[in-house]
């Protein structure tokens, strides 16, 4: 599936508050906004139906349905039977009851191909403050919800730094960060009601994490234990070349060195850098496979948040602990 932004009545399905997004499309609000606004400013108040499928000699399919967008008809998957869709009102409306009392809002939201796949970036109040340094990283929580059955509704609690808008997956080996799933099935108003006091999590996860960001902050890698990380996250391919495995370790190694705010005092020359290198080009330098500079930008998002990207950025937060905590 080509991951590009979904469009309703020709505008991009997209809202955003504060900077011009990497995507330079989208509905901008002036302040972050509540679940009502996000929705309409994003295109997202469509309606998800079941419809059942016929065989082309005209044979019911009686284990299979489709996934409709109602206002413009387009298919958007095939589901089983038991498939239950999470309306994009209830995606939001579930967020908005989990954190009522926190003051969330909605800084981002969209959807992607016809709109099978939409999320939600969601700021919680406080911040982490890096080694008593000016390095900022705020507390987001990211909903993703797919409509074509090809995952479950997610939330997960996601870090941004703020002067380069890294996103950090900190998901550890053991679950950690990895936050709540629910299936599309079954009573989803119970599921709901108990996400949300799973939910609580986060306050306890975003406390961990600023322990450990610390951590990284206060140890300097040798440069044969830096040469060792970024050989690690990037390992040489048995079945590839390996000049483009070379190339992308020089490029951490010269991010490391002129990142976006990685000189500041309290953070040059620290693991932490070296982690926010790896981040850095994940985010906002790995090569994708589009001549479009939008289609570009929306893989790179894609593969951050959801795929490859996301799956490199927790190998290396769990690398870096490893190293810096001498495990």
């Amino acid at each position: 599936m080509a991951h590009n932004l979904s469009t309703t009545n020709g505008k991009p399905a997209m809202m955003y508050t504060g900077e011009v997004p990497w995507h330079r499309l989208g509905t901008k609000l002036d302040q972050p906004a509540t679940a009502v606004e996000a929705i309409a400013a994003a295109g997202l108040n469509y309606h998800v139906d079941l419809k059942s499928l016929k065989t082309t000699d005209g044979n019911d399919v009686p284990t299979r349905k489709a996934t409709v967008r109602r206002d413009t008809n387009d298919v958007l998957g095939i589901v089983g039977n038991w498939y239950v869709p999470v309306q994009n009102f209830q995606a939001f409306g579930f967020l908005d009851a989990v954190v009522a009392d926190k003051g969330l809002r909605y800084h981002t939201a969209g959807a992607l191909g016809k709109g099978e796949k939409v999320w939600m970036l969601a700021k919680l109040p406080g911040h982490i403050r890096v080694n008593n340094s000016e390095d900022i990283v705020d507390k987001f929580l990211l909903l993703s919800n797919a409509h074509d059955g090809s995952a479950t509704l997610r939330v997960y609690f996601t870090p941004i730094r703020v002067v380069c808008q890294n996103t950090l997956n900190l998901a550890e080996r053991q679950g950690v960060g990895k936050g709540i799933a629910i299936m599309h099935k079954g009573d989803l108003h119970t599921k709901i009601q108990h996400a949300q006091r799973v939910l609580g999590l986060a306050d306890k996860f975003y406390a961990d994490a600023e322990t450990k960001i610390n951590i990284l902050a206060d140890h300097l890698p040798t440069s044969v234990q830096l040469k060792q990380y970024f050989e690690t996250v990037y390992p040489d391919p048995e079945d590839a070349e390996y000049s483009r495995v070379w190339k992308v370790r020089d490029n951490l190694n010269t991010i490391f060195e002129t990142g976006v705010g990685l000189d500041m005092p309290g953070v040059q020359g620290t693991t932490w850098a070296a982690y926010n290198a790896v981040t850095e080009w994940v985010d906002h330098h790995c090569p994708t496979r589009s001549t479009s500079p939008i289609e570009r930008a929306n893989r790179r998002l894609n593969s951050s948040w959801f795929g490859t990207g996301a799956k490199i950025k927790a190998r290396a937060w769990d690398l870096a602990l490893e190293m810096a905590m001498g495990v």
